[in-house]
């Protein structure tokens, strides 16, 4: 039986909606007169969960606790679709070309790579320490923690741990373990995310022995659902707890338009595959619905910790902010591609972001574009730590306050979303697309830099392929991302206006501000419009299409291109790394402007 999302109120991007001010109000949970000078955070990240296939809306106890009593951001975005450098920008505020773990294995990422290259002293549980927390966290950390690895180092920052172990992580029924400083434990016919409840409970009420009113906490709860179950190597459908194995019969893969469609769509090797036949078909709709039933367990654990909070001591839960989100988001079957997620489309980079707690409110939708790289910055704001300079993203106006302020632009968060990704692509499951020469995905190189765009009257998504090969698509009128109007060609399906502005003058916006994205770093990341214009007269890309601007981006700006397919970030073969600079007479002297705004911000 399909569950009822709750009633939503859309938010305008970057404006908050009228409507949803007034009736969002807040519950007697989400009081900020009951917060205390510090509060809790307990912190859920699912594996691979999608958003735009609706999964949110078969988990009741998510829908009951957290999107009821707090707000959804609608248009979240991980910057990177792949789990580990995913997880390693969520909890250092970085994008991936920063933090250089790009990959989920050495030689370019993996927990090995998060250790040399110095992230284990600096990342969000050494932070909250410092700022007094306790940190307690249970599940997955990130690929590569493995039985060869776990101690060398051990993670730094934690209270307490439980963490899932390689090469069991992603084995349902027989993962291993490993508790602060031990060694690892094998937990076989045990199902792992009711190990990771359990856990999660057994360190809530150690926190709470602690003295939660006393020492602040943060908790983090990683289950390994919905992500497929892998071992040496093979991806396979998730494997649900036996008690919800039988669920949803006859449940299907969503019939959306972007669905194994009769024509190719995508871009880069995607337009290449050959459409599915129903034994595929079949396979996927099974695939699917085992990713449901195993976010069934992952329902039960959100219930379980809420009710938890529940028992007191008095004003725990009025004093905790919890926050629902995966690494990354998930596609089965749509532009023909087999399950997976290391693309730039909405299915991967789109993911569910709920949060609830003080002065949050309740039951309200938000359609601002946020992203992972945010999610440090909101948790110091609330917690009231000062920001660090290097981050790359911004506090998320998640509180009805922050919202309100929101409305102001000079306060208003960018409309931006910077995605990247190098690597092979990766296809799960049994049948791996193929077609053009292709004989499967895995081993195609699938490296690209994308921008997502959502602005007053327009919503954006740019991609381009390490291939240099480009995409261009208006979600407003294309949701599903069928038809990729980069092409300068005019015919009926090609338009050569988009969202009011001529297709070449808003191409060459796009790419400048993709351009500044792709090597950025802090301020530049967070206002690259303003990076661009020193002069502090463009906050948009609205601003940016003033006629006045047409040489500058026409004919003196730089385009995003690579010189080559790389399995990491090597910047030798990415092409240019940084834009020209409006005002600036040389290369030379935009640096040194770009230097100077910089500092100035």
């Amino acid at each position: 039986m399909k569950v009822a999302v709750a009633p939503v109120l859309l938010g305008l991007t970057g404006l908050a909606c009228a409507q949803g001010q007034s009736q969002a109000g807040n519950g007697p949970a989400n009081d900020p007169a009951k917060a205390k000078t510090k509060p809790n955070f307990i912190f859920i990240i699912t594996d691979d969960q999608d958003l735009r296939l609706g999964s949110l809306e078969y988990q009741p106890m998510v829908q009951k606790h957290l999107a009821d009593q707090g707000t959804t951001f609608s248009k979240h975005h991980c910057t990177i679709s792949i789990c580990c450098p995913s997880r390693v920008s969520l909890l250092t505020g970085r994008a991936a070309h920063n933090t250089n773990v790009t990959d989920v294995a050495m030689p370019y990422g993996g927990y090995p790579k998060f250790a040399s290259e110095g992230w284990n002293d600096k990342y969000l549980p050494v932070w909250l320490q410092e700022a007094g927390y306790n940190t307690y966290y249970t599940g997955k950390l990130m690929n590569g923690f493995s039985t060869k690895t776990y101690n060398d180092p051990f993670p730094k920052g934690w209270t307490g741990t439980d963490f899932f172990v390689d090469p069991n992580t992603y084995v349902y029924y027989n993962v291993s373990m490993q508790r602060n400083k031990e060694e690892p434990r094998l937990l076989t016919g045990q199902y792992s995310t009711d190990l990771a409840a359990s856990s999660a409970l057994s360190f809530l009420d150690e926190a709470l022995a602690d003295g939660a009113a006393q020492k602040p906490f943060f908790l983090g709860v990683a289950p390994i659902g919905p992500h497929s179950e892998t071992w040496q190597g093979r991806f396979n459908a998730p494997v649900p707890a036996d008690r919800h194995k039988d669920l949803f019969p006859g449940l299907k893969v969503p019939r959306n338009p972007n669905f194994n469609p009769e024509v190719p769509s995508g871009g880069g090797w995607i337009k290449t595959l050959d459409r599915q036949n129903q034994t595929v078909v079949d396979y996927h709709d099974d695939f699917y619905r085992k990713r449901i039933q195993a976010l069934q367990a992952v329902d039960e654990l959100v219930d379980s910790i809420v009710k938890r909070l529940e028992a007191g001591p008095a004003d725990v839960l009025a004093n905790t902010y919890l926050i629902y989100t995966s690494d990354n988001g998930f596609h089965v079957g749509q532009h023909r591609l087999p399950p997976g997620k290391t693309c730039s489309i909405e299915e991967d980079i789109n993911v569910p972001f709920v949060i609830r707690g003080p002065g949050i409110p309740a039951g309200a939708q938000w359609a601002l574009p946020t992203s992972h790289t945010d999610i440090v910055p909101t948790l110091f704001e609330l917690a009231g730590i000062p920001l660090q300079e290097e981050f790359d993203g911004v506090p998320m106006p998640v509180t009805e306050t922050a919202q309100q302020n929101e409305q102001s632009d000079a306060a208003r968060k960018s409309e931006h979303v910077n995605v990247e990704f190098w690597g092979d692509a990766i296809a799960e499951g049994d049948y791996p697309g193929t077609g053009s020469g292709i004989s499967g995905i895995s081993g195609v190189n699938g490296t690209y830099k994308a921008l997502r765009l959502l602005g007053d009257g327009y919503d954006l998504s740019y991609t381009v392929w390490c291939t240099n090969e480009h995409e261009l698509y208006d979600l407003k009128a294309d949701p599903w991302q069928i038809n990729n109007i980069y092409s300068a060609a005019a015919d009926s399906n090609n338009a050569t206006i988009v969202s009011g502005w001529d297709k070449p003058n808003l191409i060459a916006r796009v790419d400048a501000l993709l351009l500044t994205l792709k090597a950025c770093a802090g301020a530049v990341c967070r206002r690259p419009w303003e990076s661009l214009h020193p002069a502090g007269d463009v906050h948009s890309l609205r601003d940016a299409m003033a006629p006045q601007f047409d040489d500058f981006y026409l004919r003196q700006q730089p385009r995003v291109a690579f010189s080559e397919c790389k399995l990491g970030y090597l910047a030798e073969f990415e092409g240019a790394m940084q834009p020209s600079i409006y005002g600036a007479a040389t290369a030379a002297e935009g640096v040194g402007m770009l230097a100077r705004w910089e500092d100035w911000t």
